[in-house]
């Protein structure tokens, strides 16, 4: 393990000479400096993994040199030491995120616990997530060979994302490594598990042995809420995977309470057009398309297919309240829409329901596809994850809970399918009516390899509708996308390592139902 590099800024620092011999000689690595001026550009300069900051220094003090540094290094762990034990000088410190504090005089051991607690705490904590992810690893091996049913491959899932994050918090390639191929082999055993059910998941109309799809969402978790003395607000954030909302969660918690955190299984293709309409519509796509056919566009039409989600949506609720629930439906695309949102977000408490589609991660998502700097910035799921955390925090929605935090209300977050990053293409061919979704295709002699998807001749047996007698359904599974033979090389490359959605993985089939109210 390198040295620990401390910098320590105190005007006597000639007297804590003994302190610095002693931290030397248990492997740390000090720079002394005399000022705040100095600890700011040597900050800036070079890095550090923990600073110790006299409080008292003439000329800049320490409580003045703090968030200079802070704007330097948002996260680099600052001890402050100090003469003075007032409460009010120790409250302005500890809001200016300081990570300790000690009063002088410190002793050397002092300070070595506080180091051990502040940075080789890290190391230990790596250390043992590592251990303990190799003692589960093998568990975790055993559990993907058994035969799992739909409640057991999302509790698996679950827990993978578990190990996921906190493998990622340790920044070890070699484990992180391990990790993915145990991912990988995951979602090959669950892409085969979905091809030999889904169909007869599909014929399961009671849904006694099947999985919560994306059509009985509502009836199933909302409707009841709905009956309940206060508003609910449904917040629909688009392409939302999983470890996408375990890495949000910390931030709503600060306002909200979690009552239900559960998932439920997007129905295929595991894309805007199928899955979101379903759970508006609390129908699936054939039914959508023979009971509301002005509602329904299939691939191959003309026009946007998602143009009637808040018709489907009232559609839904006079079926089964008549018209005895009050409800509102926002669609957000932009900034502009989303600020429009946050200025009304309270002018709807008088509606029982309260709808809001949230289309941002859908846009970044596939704007990763098209613009070169976002693969540079979500260029794997640890830095996609990152990004949406970055997004949500400075975003119109995140205003708009937390106005709604104060009143009692109902929060539900969801999402109506995840995503993928797909790596290997696999050849296909269809006609010129085929849709253009790289993770699934709908039309007509469709050519394909049989290994790399689940296909469905006869879509009505999987709730999908027919175009014509002839439309057959490809889902490309695992990590894979399809490509035309026609210039295959050219898309093969441009797709490579973006992320999509359509097809059969644990991502994007596999998504959050969250429940939450306010504190």
């Amino acid at each position: 393990m390198s040295k620990i590099k401390i910098l320590w800024a105190d005007d006597e620092i000639d007297l804590l000479k003994p302190q610095i011999m002693y931290l030397e000689s248990k492997g740390y690595h000090i720079t002394p400096v005399t000022n705040g001026l100095d600890a700011i550009d040597k900050v800036a300069e070079e890095d550090f993994d923990v600073v110790f900051l006299d409080e008292s220094m003439p000329g800049l003090t320490g409580l003045e040199t703090l968030p200079k540094i802070k704007d330097l290094k948002k996260f680099l762990p600052i001890v402050m030491i100090t003469k003075n034990e007032e409460e009010d000088l120790m409250e302005e410190a500890i809001g200016s995120q300081i990570t300790d504090y000690l009063i002088k005089p410190v002793k050397s051991q002092q300070i070595l616990l506080t180091l051990k607690k502040i940075v080789d705490s890290k190391e230990l904590v790596k250390e043992k997530t590592q251990s303990n992810y190799q003692k589960e690893f093998q568990k975790l091996f055993m559990r993907m060979q058994d035969r799992l049913d739909f409640d057991e491959w999302s509790e698996l899932y679950k827990t993978l994302i578990k190990w996921e994050l906190e493998l990622e918090q340790t920044n070890t390639t070699e484990m992180g490594e391990i990790f993915a191929m145990q991912k990988q082999e995951a979602n090959a055993a669950f892409s085969k598990y979905v091809a030999n059910n889904y169909i007869d998941w599909m014929k399961d109309k009671e849904g006694k042995n099947s999985p919560l799809f994306s059509h009985q969402l509502f009836k199933t978790k909302v409707f009841d809420l709905l009956k309940q003395d206060k508003p609910t607000y449904f917040v629909l954030i688009d392409n939302l995977r999983f470890d996408q909302w375990k890495v949000l969660e910390p931030i709503i918690r600060e306002s909200f309470k979690i009552v239900q955190e559960d998932m439920f299984y997007s129905i295929l293709p595991t894309a805007t057009q199928y899955a979101r309409n379903a759970i508006f519509s609390g129908l699936t796509p054939l039914e959508i398309s023979e009971h509301y056919p002005n509602y329904w566009k299939n691939d191959d039409d003309e026009g946007g297919k998602n143009l009637y989600e808040e018709q489907l949506l009232g559609e839904l609720l006079r079926r089964n309240f008549r018209d005895e629930v009050k409800y509102s439906y926002t669609k957000v695309t932009n900034f502009a829409k989303g600020k429009d949102m946050e200025n009304n977000i309270l002018n709807n408490m008088h509606n029982k329901l309260n709808v809001i589609v949230y289309n941002f991660v859908d846009m970044l998502s596939h704007a990763k596809t098209e613009m070169e700097v976002l693969k540079e910035m979500a260029n794997n799921d640890a830095a996609f994850r990152s990004l949406t955390v970055s997004w949500f925090e400075h975003s119109p929605l995140h205003n708009a809970l937390k106005k709604i935090a104060e009143k009692d209300v109902n929060l539900v977050i969801t999402t109506d399918h995840g995503m993928t990053m797909v790596k290997n293409p696999s050849k296909c061919v269809g006609d010129k009516a085929t849709s253009t979704n790289i993770r699934y295709k709908a039309g007509k002699s469709l050519s394909y390899e049989a290994k790399d998807v689940l296909a469905i001749t006869k879509p009505k047996e999987a709730n999908l509708p027919q175009s014509n007698v002839s439309t057959s359904y490809i889902f490309a599974k695992e990590d894979k996308y399809l490509v035309y033979q026609n210039n295959y090389n050219r898309f093969a490359t441009y797709f490579k390592d973006t992320f999509q959605h359509g097809g059969i993985s644990l991502e994007e089939i596999i998504i959050p139902y969250v429940h939450l109210e306010s504190k």
